[in-house]
């Protein structure tokens, strides 16, 4: 398998190239990719010894390193692509012809994409955040009327993680539930959730990666036994049916398209949109 360096860098966080890196990379799963981030690359002095790491990876790999880089400095970004590297700029592949076509200059503003843009916005954010939390894990269920949409599952299916991710990328209030050995003894909603019904949305997820998560957690467990997950999934899908409850598998989404899919199955809006 080929083998390939990978660095991110930029004069800000890094993020922007890192999400457009990784999703261009994605596309080649027969190479192995080693990832490096610099951030903060923001004056000549740093660029300099950017280079210099540059250069001994380009000795010392049998392959030039790849960078990706969201550079607003045209200057710093110049010095960088002279490198013995392969080079993709995001600015500079995508800005020149928006220029072109919006007939105006673009601000070169550095950090502009990941800056506080809208205060409003951002504060929803923030505000869908702190929701997630305090209404974690079946948490203040008497008031799942504030939330937007609230994911139900066993323990370990992904409901936590999604919630926060809906939180800060799209301003969502998600509350979630998970359904206790006790709430699956009958084909019906546990009473904190009956009136809610139409703010569910189900996860599901494969026994044996069940097993795995719980394995991890609670190591040799009645929790964690193959059975017990068998059993616990078997009779979840079994009430989201009956019940008519929209519901997803985990097991093979990331939390990006899982939420995604959350969102097109639910109809809430995206608040930062």
């Amino acid at each position: 398998m080929q083998k390939r360096m990978v660095y991110f860098v930029s004069d800000r966080t890094g993020i922007t190239a890192e999400t457009l890196g990784h999703s261009l990379l994605s596309q080649f799963s027969t190479i192995s990719f080693q990832f490096h981030t610099f951030s903060f690359i923001d004056s000549i002095e740093k660029s300099e010894e950017f280079i210099q790491l540059i250069s001994t990876s380009a000795q010392s790999e049998k392959h030039r390193p790849i960078i990706i880089a969201s550079m607003v400095n045209s200057e710093i970004r110049n010095k960088i692509k002279q490198t013995s590297s392969f080079f993709i700029d995001i600015f500079e592949t995508f800005l020149g012809s928006l220029e072109q076509e919006l007939n105006t200059p673009s601000e070169k503003t550095v950090g502009q994409a990941h800056g506080i843009l809208n205060t409003k916005e951002y504060n929803d954010r923030i505000e869908a955040v702190n929701f997630a939390l305090a209404f974690d894990d079946g948490s203040k269920a008497e008031h799942y009327e504030q939330a937007d949409l609230i994911l139900v599952g066993v323990s370990r299916s992904g409901k936590t993680p999604t919630c926060l991710y809906l939180a800060l990328q799209y301003g969502i209030s998600a509350a979630n539930y998970p359904f206790t050995p006790e709430d699956l003894d009958s084909v019906t909603l546990p009473n904190p959730l009956k009136k809610f019904k139409n703010k569910l949305i189900g996860l599901t997820i494969q026994p044996e990666r069940l097993h795995q998560l719980r394995q991890a957690r609670k190591p040799n467990s009645t929790y964690a036994e193959l059975h017990q997950c068998q059993k616990e999934i078997k009779t979840l899908e079994a009430i989201y049916q009956t019940l008519h409850i929209p519901y997803l598998n985990s097991t093979s989404l990331s939390i990006e398209e899982l939420s995604s899919k959350i969102i097109m199955l639910s109809g809430v809006h995206r608040k930062n949109w």
